[in-house]
């Protein structure tokens, strides 16, 4: 369920008995991507790495798609391995799933309690967060200090660490302020790249033109596509692991769990392209 909303995918898994094996899933379900990282994921390898048209080009992004998913499968169940063997060890339990008797579905019934227990919650777990992020947003981009805005000295101060990661300023910032929904994640970079007080969108031509103009390589993208991969859940996600898991730490944890994997990755990725000459 993940795929779909990783928020979405954290209440499934109520399903299972064992409290141990549930956190574990919780905590590992950031690995796929969701809907709100798709888009992105999909853009850059479009823009970088598939340059033909046509059933050819087609056939490459579905390849190059396919390879970030099973790549964040393989971290799930490497995270997942890591988790029972050290901070959530104990037995593995059996998973016995009963089909119930079988009965005409009450249709009213079903729509009642999907609302309720998912679409309503998740919602507004999202809007109350949402509508606070977008104003924050709006005066890091239109408030200067000096001879700059709050959101370009952000920018330069994330610059190194971001660089050292295979990235830079902007993009980690923008990681960062797309806390409340992965699809704003491109939009602030086009902004601040631009330096414009207001989210904007551009055909993929155009990102195309704008990111290597600001000096995006091929390894770059590789590094943007990981962290989107593997980074922090997004808040509504953070909200609803709290809740599920019981307690901010388990929160925490789902945090810093996909976080420090994304970082790690990028940096190995950043650093031994430079050390081969290629980045």
């Amino acid at each position: 369920m993940g795929f779909g909303c990783n928020a979405a995918g954290i209440t499934g898994c109520r399903i299972i008995d064992s409290k141990r094996e549930r956190l574990i899933a919780m905590l590992t379900n950031n690995f796929v991507p969701c809907n709100g990282r798709f888009p992105m994921i999909i853009t850059i390898i479009s823009i970088f790495f598939v340059s033909s048209a046509g059933l050819g080009g087609s056939i490459l992004s579905a390849a190059a798609l396919t390879a970030v998913i099973v790549l964040g499968v393989a971290m799930t169940f490497l995270m997942s391995r890591l988790l029972s063997a050290t901070l959530l060890r104990g037995e593995p339990s059996s998973f016995t799933l009963e089909l119930p008797p079988y009965r005409m579905p009450q249709f009213g019934k079903v729509i009642v309690r999907s609302l309720l227990d998912r679409t309503i919650f998740v919602l507004g777990r999202a809007a109350s967060v949402a509508a606070p992020a977008g104003i924050v947003i709006w005066l890091l981009a239109n408030i200067s200090v000096g001879d700059a805005t709050l959101l370009t000295h952000i920018t330069q101060f994330l610059d190194p660490f971001a660089r050292f990661i295979g990235m830079d300023g902007v993009i980690l910032a923008a990681f960062i302020l797309g806390l409340p929904a992965n699809e704003i994640v491109v939009p602030l970079i086009i902004m601040a790249y631009m330096q414009q007080g207001s989210l904007t969108e551009l055909a993929p031509a155009q990102m195309a033109e704008l990111f290597a103009a600001n000096g995006w390589t091929n390894v770059t993208a590789i590094c943007v596509i990981i962290f989107s991969l593997m980074h922090w859940p997004c808040s509504t996600s953070l909200l609803t692991l709290k809740k599920e898991a019981g307690g901010w730490k388990w929160a925490a944890l789902g945090f810093a769990l996909p976080t420090a994997a994304g970082i790690a990755v990028c940096a190995l990725v950043a650093n031994g392209a430079r050390l081969l000459g290629i980045a």
